[in-house]
């Protein structure tokens, strides 16, 4: 029976917050991470298991860590086996699968369902991966986590999942992004990434989910002046979009992290018409930098971009282009948006995330 005094290991797998590039699911492991471990009661200690020496990617001060090379098959084997020599009362898995052998307690985090609805957006083998981890998330771990309403939906009719073994818990604003005034820092970025004049910023990977080739038709609909700026590391079946760069549309590849809030803050509005997302950290990455944005009216963006966005039909290329309109041109609205982005940014915090998952610690080791 657990009391007030008793107290409890906690075992993080960390393998992804340490990724050279990360992006949001790495960025999610990261920063939870580093909340848990400012808001956990004392009754919890916690170890760190990481594939590859963390350096600075995530403090690490007050907890112990393992640090386990291991060729290939990190999780099922090398994680599974310090899952048998050591097991900590509970299991986090914020960004991965959940492995083989692992504490009958066990907690993940679901980031989203994209390849069921989309599967023509992923490459078969990745697709079978998602499908098989997800299945067995669903199946073995005694709760999940997951970035949205509509996540939690999908797992519901998708998977058959039990509700009360799913908590919703949106993550949060990544503490280092905010806008950036100095127009020279700003001028500076341009010039580094190449870019004249105004644009219109799409930031993420580049990759068929994301529903770039119906931007960029749209784009080309709309005769707008700023050019369209697509930002974000190569994905996968992009070799035919990457052929329809020109003066107009650019593709600027990844971005460094202390170059993005002036990439966001520089451009004339945020476009993100995403076919599908857990959650969308762009879109609050952008409201937290003062952008109008536009998104798509499905999956989970409007959960995050609440009335702060023009929300579009992303299957639907003249909507797109509508909306494009509209946030370029519309003085009006771009004021209100701006307004509104700001305090819809302010909801989001990976201190009510942590405090969130603690809940659910609590719940689980009950």
């Amino acid at each position: 029976m657990m009391t007030s005094e008793t107290r409890f290991l906690i075992g993080l797998d960390a393998s992804r917050s340490v990724a050279a590039q990360p992006t949001g699911t790495e960025l999610y492991s990261r920063y939870l991470i580093e909340a848990l471990l400012s808001r956990a009661p004392d009754r919890y200690s916690f170890r760190l298991y990481f594939n590859q020496p963390p350096q600075s990617a995530i403090s690490i001060q007050q907890s112990a860590f393992r640090i386990m090379p291991f060729p290939r098959l990190w999780t099922h084997i090398r994680l599974s086996t310090e899952m048998i020599l050591h097991c900590p009362d509970l299991l986090f898995v914020p960004a991965h699968v959940l492995p083989i052998i692992h504490p009958r307690r066990s907690v993940v985090t679901v980031h989203d369902l994209g390849y069921l609805y989309f599967p023509e957006a992923h490459p078969p083998r990745q697709r079978w991966y998602l499908d098989r981890s997800t299945r067995w998330h669903t199946r073995t771990a005694a709760h999940l986590l997951a970035d949205s309403a509509a996540t939690k939906r999908d797992l519901i009719n998708q998977y058959h999942a039990d509700p009360d073994q799913i908590t919703v818990a949106y993550p949060g604003l990544d503490p280092s992004i905010k806008r950036v005034d100095d127009p020279i820092e700003i001028t500076r970025v341009k010039a580094k990434y190449h870019i004249d004049g105004d644009y219109l910023l799409y930031l993420g990977t580049i990759q068929p989910r994301k529903n770039l080739q119906r931007l960029i038709a749209a784009f080309a609909s709309c005769n707008l002046q700023p050019a369209l700026v697509l930002a974000g590391k190569s994905g996968w079946y992009t070799g035919e979009l990457l052929k329809q760069a020109n003066d107009r549309v650019k593709f600027i590849g990844y971005v460094d992290a202390a170059d993005k809030n002036a990439l966001l803050s520089g451009a004339t509005a945020f476009v993100f018409p995403s076919l599908y997302e857990g959650f969308g950290f762009p879109v609050l990455e952008a409201l937290a930098c003062g952008l109008p944005v536009l998104c798509s009216n499905t999956s989970a963006l409007p959960e995050v971009a609440g009335d702060a966005a023009v929300l579009v039909n992303p299957l639907e290329v003249d909507d797109i282009a509508r909306g494009l309109h509209e946030v370029t041109t519309n003085a009006d609205l771009r004021r209100t948006l701006i307004e509104r982005g700001h305090q819809q940014a302010q909801k989001f915090t990976w201190q009510a995330c942590a405090e969130t998952t603690l809940k659910v610690f609590e719940q689980v080791l009950r």
